[in-house]
């Protein structure tokens, strides 16, 4: 269905070629290197130079934005369906998100003028698919902003001992993450990024730490856990979605000095955050049994608890400017791409650019604060749009590159066993989708039926 609804706008010889490796789309020697100039083009002369990242800086924005908050939930999930499941599936998922994450990399090279989700479902599926898959990626994003800033306010309400109104909390952790969105290139916050991977990185050390220094007394510690489809699926969401940040990966290699390098911040980020989530959930969950909470820095004492919140809120800020940048980044580009606002430091240009930061941070404090069930939302657009960034949609991008670079159908046929692969890709990011999807209405309907449902703008 996918190849034949691409026929009518087949795109024309794209440009640098890619190695060919075991996960990989080798180019066709057909193609003319350069035939398709990248998203930025020649920066010479420009004001605003945006391809400046060198790939450890990808690597830690990209651990960065990942880590983030999902390491804070995988011990939880460990205690709902028992060590080895979740272990197994943590250590898999891992290796099954470097995998696609090493096709959109392919992808990206064999495309070098797309810049984020749209655009490649531009290259896939037309019109429609642009629009769907930018407006996705925005809605994750917004909804990515406001996790973050709830995160950040919950550790303002915890080293402040509930001092002063939550809402009042986010709305300074929302302001804070709006200012350091603001810089135009992703190279302005680089710094930024790698202190947010280090911060996010000794926060969970020292979590770890302080949960073997204070284990709970008459823990149960569990190999497997007897539990429902519905059940087993709503704790392992955790590790399925702890790896969801491969939305942000075309926008982060655009801005690369030389995007051939992006496959190591790929094997970076996958062979980091699979080892760190793997001993993380281990660890606190040994430590602490099965009541640990969601975030697990809840469960540890209160001077633990501060001392870790203080540390990790480094990075929930970061992390919640990093995905309101990119949410504004991808509304910018689709108005201004090649015009002189985009490189230039035009008054219509900022004053634009600083609206969208501004809108995409007053929207997710918004949704944070009157939404009562912004969590279980959250749940909701993580299943319906990373499942596919994340997952099935590298099995696309593979199979169309496959189509029209190397051969057509022969070549898929050639090709069985990566063509089996991409197919099964697809149909496991459908899955998650509809079974996530299902998992999170069903946990909306059981809060609202157990009167668990706050309410808005509540201190």
């Amino acid at each position: 269905m996918a190849l034949a609804a691409v026929a009518e706008h087949k795109p024309e010889a794209t440009a640098s070629a890619t190695s060919e490796d075991g996960a990989g789309i080798p180019p066709s020697e057909s193609i003319e290197k350069g035939t398709v100039e990248d998203v930025f083009g020649d920066e010479a002369g420009h004001d605003i130079r945006y391809k400046t990242l060198t790939w450890p800086f990808v690597a830690a924005f990209m651990i960065a934005e990942i880590v983030s908050n999902g390491m804070l939930t995988l011990p939880n999930a460990m205690a709902a369906v028992g060590v080895v499941p979740s272990l197994v599936l943590t250590i898999f998922l891992g290796v099954f998100a470097l995998y696609t994450a090493l096709l959109l990399v392919d992808f990206k090279l064999n495309h070098p003028e797309v810049h984020n989700m749209g655009d490649a479902g531009y290259i896939i599926f037309g019109p429609i698919g642009r629009e769907i898959l930018s407006a996705g990626t925005i809605i994750f994003g917004v909804f990515a902003v406001g996790s973050e800033v709830l995160s950040g306010q919950q550790a303002l309400s915890t080293l402040s001992d509930n001092g002063l109104c939550a809402t009042a909390l986010l709305g300074i952790f929302s302001t804070a993450a709006f200012l350091l969105s603001l810089p135009r290139t992703l190279g302005s916050l680089n710094w930024l990024g790698m202190f947010s991977a280090v911060f996010i990185t000794v926060c969970g050390v020292l979590a770890m730490i302080g949960a073997g220094a204070n284990p709970v007394p008459n823990r149960t510690i569990v190999a497997t856990v007897p539990t429902t489809f519905y059940e087993a699926f709503l704790a392992i969401t955790g590790p399925v979605f702890a790896y969801a940040g491969h939305f942000m990966f075309f926008i982060l290699i655009s801005e690369m000095q030389n995007p051939q390098d992006a496959k190591k911040a790929a094997w970076v980020l996958q062979g980091f955050s699979t080892t760190f989530y793997a001993v993380f959930s281990v660890v606190v969950y040994v430590y602490l049994g099965n009541t640990v909470a969601s975030p697990a820095l809840f469960s540890l004492p209160p001077v633990w608890s501060k001392i870790t919140f203080a540390i990790g809120m480094v990075n929930f800020l970061i992390s919640g400017a990093l995905y309101a940048h990119a949410a504004a980044k991808l509304v910018f580009f689709r108005f201004f791409r090649h015009s002189h606002h985009v490189y230039s430091h035009t008054t219509l240009g900022w004053t634009i650019w600083v609206a969208l930061c501004f809108a995409a941070t007053v929207l997710a404090f918004v949704l944070a604060t009157a939404v009562p069930i912004f969590s279980y939302l959250t749940g909701i657009t993580a299943s319906l749009f990373a499942s596919w960034y994340t997952y099935g949609i590298a099995g696309f991008f593979w199979l169309h590159d496959t189509f029209y670079l190397k051969g057509g159908v022969h070549a898929l046929k050639r090709n069985w066993f990566g063509t089996m692969v991409a197919s099964w890709t697809v149909l496991a990011g459908a899955f998650m989708c509809v079974a996530g999807t299902y998992v999170s209405i069903k946990l909306i309907a059981d809060a609202y039926r157990d009167g668990l449902v706050g309410r808005p703008f509540t201190c």
